[in-house]
């Protein structure tokens, strides 16, 4: 049998918001002066961002009167609150998550009655009852199928999603699980002048990307996976809840200690992998510099990170669900074929890893 990611959807609220409307923005929430804006408008413009989205219209609005989440004030103040983040979180991701696997079944024969698991990834949002239950409904899904959540595991959690979804598969071959991430990341914006707020802010959006797993001979095969946390940089990525929503912990280090941690690694996955077999990576692209670095780590061409490259430049970082939109556009690339190795990161600071192959 052949445990394979047949189809993925997509889905983004909103329209496409242009990275320097955020900018102009960031500019006024942080209160910068001439100097400093200058500062974060470079930041933004060497992004590798052209354009990121939002379940949230007020990233482009120049005047705080027309905001329609944050205080109409200059200050911002009163911020809101986790509290007033999770509601918006909780209204509009079902939306967002039945566009994504309404966009993914329609590639397919499989009705929405056919799917027998549901596995909910997220680490932006969390309620109960959940986003799931809520996307049952939408779908018209029976009250008896197997659910399971994944939360608050960061950009890497599609691979735990994915992994769950094959130990399934392999358990019951005629299971025909639907994987779905969504992160609204955008949701956590953090108006303090530091650096891991400046970072974050600059890099994130919002997005929710479906995939069907099952026993089938066409698709992307999951063949293996392998995980590993790098201890070095335990404090350098971390994801934790704060009272203005979920604050986030990005040191500019990152790129430098995957480097380092693939370096390190290279005898594991040639092991693993056989890397030199394989042409093909698909690289969760958390930043430009992350996407330059592991490509340079594995002495790869930069035409690998081709794909990578147009996901980060049309969406951002989209966390959890970045992976799967690169996935898709590497699914439909007739130019693309036979193994290709995906690749992660996240909190811990944990690197996941899949092989995959193009059928």
């Amino acid at each position: 049998m052949s445990t394979s990611i047949v189809s993925i959807g997509l889905a983004n609220p909103g329209k496409a918001i242009d990275q320097s409307a955020i900018a102009s923005f960031m500019h006024k929430a942080h209160q910068l002066d001439e100097l400093d804006a200058r500062k974060l408008g470079f930041l933004y413009r060497k992004s590798g961002i052209s354009t990121r989205y939002s379940v949230l219209d007020d990233f482009e609005k120049t005047d705080p009167e027309d905001f329609t989440f944050f205080p109409k004030t200059k200050d911002f103040e009163p911020f809101p609150g986790t509290k007033a983040r999770m509601e918006v979180f909780r209204q509009t991701a079902p939306q967002l998550c039945e566009d994504a696997v309404t966009n993914c079944l329609s590639k397919t024969s499989i009705n929405p009655s056919e799917i027998t698991h549901l596995i909910l990834v997220s680490c932006t949002g969390m309620v109960a009852p959940g986003v799931e239950l809520d996307l049952m409904k939408r779908l018209g899904l029976d009250d008896s199928i197997e659910r399971y959540c994944v939360h608050f595991m960061g950009c890497y959690a599609a691979f735990t999603g994915l992994k769950l979804a094959d130990k399934i598969v392999r358990a019951e071959p005629e299971a025909k699980v639907m994987l779905v991430s969504v992160e609204l990341c955008t949701l956590h914006f953090q108006k303090s002048y530091v650096e891991d707020n400046i970072l974050a802010n600059s890099l994130f959006g919002d997005g929710a990307a479906a995939a069907l797993v099952m026993n089938s001979e066409s698709g992307l095969k999951i063949k293996s996976y392998l995980s590993q946390v790098l201890r070095e940089g335990e404090g350098d990525m971390a994801w934790g809840i704060g009272d203005f929503g979920f604050e986030m912990r990005l040191s500019k280090y990152i790129p430098t200690l995957l480097d380092q941690g693939i370096q390190q690694l290279k005898a594991v996955f040639e092991q693993e992998f056989k890397l030199s077999t394989v042409d093909n990576f698909a690289i969760h692209p958390g930043g430009k510099q992350i996407l330059q670095k592991v490509q340079e780590a594995f002495g790869l061409p930069e035409s690998v990170n081709e794909h990578a490259k147009e996901v980060l430049s049309q969406f951002g970082n989209m966390s959890s669900a970045t992976i799967l939109f690169v996935l898709e556009r590497m699914m439909r690339d007739k130019e693309i074929q036979g193994e290709i190795i995906s690749m992660g990161f996240g909190p811990g600071l944990t690197l996941e890893t899949i092989l995959l192959e193009k059928q």
